[in-house]
Formats: C-alpha cells, structure tokens, sequence
C-alpha cells in the first residue's frame, strides 16, 4: 500500500485510477487483509504477478473473484492449485482429492461493463473533480435531453468548469447554466424556493450521469460461460472432469445473485439500476428468457461482490458430470 501511494499519491484525484481509495483508504483495510493472505498461500512468482495487476481498473475485480472462489474451496477442505497446467492451458482453479486425484476444474469469469463505460466514467471524474474546487455550496446536475449525454474529454472538462465557475461566483446566477460546450448545468433546488445543499459543505457538487444506467441483465452471462464451455471441452471430456464456471460481476454491472436466479428460472423480471444523476436510463426493456445450463456444465459457482465475496453455488441438474457435493453445498 505504502509503494502504491507513493507511485499515485501525487497524481491529481482526476487523474489516478477509480480503484486508489480501496488501495490506500482505512476502511478497506480489512479487505486489503485478507487479499494479502489469500496471496500468500500461493506460489510467489504467481503472488507477485496477482499483486501488480490488483489495482489496475481492469484487473481489480478479477483477481479478487479469483481469490475469493479459492477461499470458498479452501474451506471445504478440498486441495487446490491455483493456474495448475494441463498441457497448454491453464484453468484457474484445479480442485483435487485427499489423495491426489484432480475432482474438477473451476474457472472464474469475471462480468463487466465495456471498456467505453470506464471511459466515460472517468471523463466524467475529471469534470466532478474541477467543479469541485468552485467555492459555491450547491449541488448540479445536467439538464435532461432525452437522450445519453457523452462525457467530456480532459481539455474541455476543464473549460466547462471553468465557464461554470465564472456563472456561479457571479452577482446573479441563474438556476440554468448552459455553457459553450452543449452542457447546460441545473442548480437543484430543495422544493421551497431554496437551494440544495452541497455534500462537500462549502464547494460546489456535480452529480454526473452515471454511465451505467439502464436495465439489469443476466444474459450477458451466457456467452463467457459457453465460451469457458467450449474452451476446456476436451478437456474435461478426456479426464472425465466436471467444470464448474464462477462468475463474479463488477459492482457497475448491477446484477447479483437474485438476476442470475431470475435467469435461470425464468422469473418475468425487468430491473433498472441508475443514480442521482441520471436523467436518461434507456429504451424500452423485455425481461430475460430463461436458460438453462448446458449438460457441459456442471453448474455456477455465484461470488458476491460485496467483502467478503460469499460463493453460492448453482448446481446444474442435467450436467453430463455432476457437481462435486462439497462444492454443490457451498453457501446453503
């Protein structure tokens, strides 16, 4: 943690990595914990490489699912090797008896937004952090349009606060600040002729668009784990070993472990998610078909996203090579 501060500390806010608080911050302090034990149970070139790629946005939640689906089978007290090599490929997870012989193989895909999402979301930070230095106690929003509003890139992030700050430390703001860029920022008022107050006291709070609003939906599943399906297909045929699929979703993606019992069931559920700052969530949505698990499969390993990653298990009732039980009792 002490490296990683010095190597990012320095960095403006808009300019360090969305992960930086849970590197360095108090309160994951727990959560850093327990990531540095599961690592130390490995083999130390695999640790170090886990390590340097934890904090990167594109690689924080997959390590982490990766070593939380080994804590969940380490307390089963099953043995396990982590990237185990079977001729040229490497599953993450080779789970074995007592007595030496390989049970079955786990894989952990990891469900995330696309890359333009971290994109944006990023832009959009750039423009939070700059209106945050205006000495004005108010909070912002952008006027709705009816449509997704695209985020600023860095040059004009800074331009538009700046055009915003001049509007806002004015004799006379108005509630309607449109700038030269297309944005027309909104002061929200509190509904009795006032002001909503600022969370950051006496400075200015922008609540941008999110970039992830819009419907929940588990299907986007289905495809990574047909493709885990098929990468390790001879595989497991060969050995006759079941394979398990452990999906871990980014906490952006919305869905959780109620969405994937939606899908696999086939419940008639549409779910939304979108914050503050939303003013535009989408079209028109249609619930998910159900899927059922493909005989291949011998069913879902669920981790939750939220410390300390909780595993449950999704048996699949028609695989062709069943669930080891140890592994089909987790979280019940």
């Amino acid at each position: 943690m002490d490296e990683y501060r010095r190597r990012h500390g320095n960095k403006t806010p808009q300019g360090r990595a969305l992960t930086y608080e849970n590197a360095v911050n108090e309160e994951f302090a727990s959560r850093r914990e327990w990531l540095d034990e599961q690592l130390s149970l490995l083999p130390v070139q695999q640790a170090d490489q886990l390590a340097r790629r934890v904090w990167q946005d594109d690689h924080y939640w997959s390590v982490h699912f990766e070593m939380a689906v080994g804590a969940a089978l380490r307390q089963t007290g099953l043995k396990l090797i982590y990237d185990h090599p079977w001729y040229h490929q490497t599953p993450d997870w080779t789970v074995f008896s007592a007595t030496g012989e390989p049970l079955c193989i786990v894989e952990v895909h990891t469900a995330s937004p696309a890359q333009v999402t971290y994109k944006n979301m990023r832009a959009w930070h750039q423009l939070t952090q700059h209106i945050k230095t205006i000495p004005v106690g108010v909070l912002l929003m952008l006027e709705p349009t009816g449509r997704p509003i695209s985020a600023p890139d860095s040059k004009a992030a800074k331009k538009i606060a700046g055009e915003v700050r001049k509007a806002l430390c004015s004799p006379f703001c108005p509630p309607r600040i449109p700038t030269s860029f297309g944005y027309t920022f909104l002061i929200q008022g509190d509904g009795y002729g006032g002001t909503l107050p600022s969370p950051f006291g006496l400075y200015t709070c922008f609540e941008p668009p999110s970039s992830i609003a819009g419907q929940v939906n588990a299907t986007q599943i289905v495809t990574p784990v047909k493709g885990k399906i098929s990468k390790y297909r001879k595989l497991v045929e060969k050995h006759e070993l079941p394979l398990v699929v452990a999906v871990g979703t980014h906490p952006f993606t919305g869905l959780g472990l109620q969405e994937l019992d939606d899908l696999l069931t086939g419940e008639q559920v549409i779910t939304f998610q979108f914050n503050l700052g939303d003013a535009y969530i989408g079209g028109p949505a249609v619930p998910s078909p159900r899927w059922d698990m493909p005989p291949e499969l011998a069913g879902l390993l669920w981790i939750d996203n939220k410390f300390p990653f909780t595993v449950t298990s999704r048996p699949n009732p028609s695989a062709h090579r069943p669930m080891p039980a140890l592994l089909a009792n987790l979280g019940s």
